[in-house]
């Protein structure tokens, strides 16, 4: 039995890839194991698998002045450490990284202790931690055409991101059940990322009557953020959060309107679902969404509303339009390389494994 270690933490975003992987591992019959930081979100998505789960100590590398920048790191250096001890007893046949502050001093002391190591970036451009990480890589795998430039050539694969095979299997049945709506309506999907986004929210309440004219909405609002005014609006459901659920309305939908998170949208491909992204602004992030929503604007799979330019009214034509040219973004989708993910990287992993 090969051994396989598991690292990636900080985001949920850095996690689930990792938790799409798990079934068909187990199916080629690794052990795993996990690393990740003492208390960070890893641990409270990984516990549930039962899988063991090894904590190490963990520091942010910052590009802006912070009194945590004098402390966080000699926490890396003790991660270090800790990370080489472990890499030392588990003594995988391979680590796969998800990124994350966390993960770096887990890929670092896999090279160290000669362990081949395989990267995988989200986003169009590679966060800083995947950034320390790349030369001790064996291999880099990537969602975006255009980071493949970014990359070590020798090193670089295109492979998209893995997503959770349960997503493909909802039950539309089950949706309408679940939501009250009915079957004579299209239904739109409104997701705005876990905690929600206030301009999204205000944009699809803002043309709620006429948008209710020829669709349903499902409308993820985000907690604290549900319109209790609403409760009862005819073809109109609203929640916090969906977990367990979130498949069959996927079945459900005809359209989605998404943030441009990397791991979301690439569950819209796999899905087929035409989609209208609202990335993140620059304002409030590093601006990776915005490169995510315009590579898959480029590749025909999404239309992109910046939030800077979102409107109720140009929301509402945006929804119309892409229903109207819905077959094209289907075809776009299903032509996509970046769809089977999950079989192109653990045949990356079974390659780094026979390797060492």
């Amino acid at each position: 039995m090969k051994r396989i270690v598991l690292t990636g933490g900080g985001t949920a975003g850095h996690v689930t890839p990792n938790i799409a992987l798990l079934p068909r591992l187990k199916e080629l019959h690794y052990d795993i194991q996990y690393i990740g930081s003492y208390e960070g979100i890893e641990k409270d998505l990984i516990t549930p698998f039962q899988i063991p789960y090894h904590g190490i100590s963990s520091g942010k590398l910052r590009r802006y002045f912070s009194m945590k920048n004098f402390s966080d790191p000699f926490r890396v250096l003790k991660g270090f450490r800790e990370a080489s001890h472990l890499i030392k007893t588990l003594k995988p046949d391979v680590i796969f990284s998800k990124g994350g502050f966390v993960s770096v001093p887990v890929v670092m002391a896999g090279k160290h202790h000669h362990v081949p190591v395989i990267i995988h970036e989200s986003d169009m451009t590679p966060g800083l931690a995947n950034k320390l990480s790349i030369p001790s890589a064996f291999k880099v795998c990537c969602n975006f055409p255009e980071t493949l430039k970014s990359l070590p050539e020798d090193k670089a694969i295109l492979t998209g991101c893995p997503i959770r095979q349960e997503l493909l299997h909802g039950n539309r049945t089950a949706a309408l059940e679940f939501t009250g709506l009915t079957s004579g309506k299209p239904v739109v999907l409104i997701i705005g990322g876990s905690l929600g986004s206030v301009a999204v929210n205000n944009a699809v309440r803002g043309i709620l009557p006429e948008l209710l004219k020829d669709y349903q909405v499902i409308h993820l609002c985000g907690k604290n953020k549900t319109d209790q005014s609403l409760k009862n609006t005819k073809g109109y459901v609203q929640y916090e959060y969906i977990k367990d659920e979130l498949k069959d309305l996927f079945a459900l939908c005809d359209l989605v309107i998404s943030r441009a998170g990397a791991n979301a949208i690439c569950e819209l491909i796999a899905l087929h679902k035409p989609n209208i992204l609202i990335p993140l602004s620059a304002n409030a992030s590093r601006g990776d969404q915005i490169l995510n929503a315009r590579s898959f604007e480029k590749q025909g799979y999404s239309m992109v509303i910046e939030e800077e330019e979102l409107s109720s009214e140009l929301l509402l034509s945006s929804i119309h339009k892409l229903y109207q040219e819905r077959e094209s973004y289907i075809k776009a989708m299903k032509h996509s390389s970046q769809q089977d993910a999950i079989t192109t990287i653990t045949r990356l992993i079974e390659l780094a494994a026979n390797k060492k």
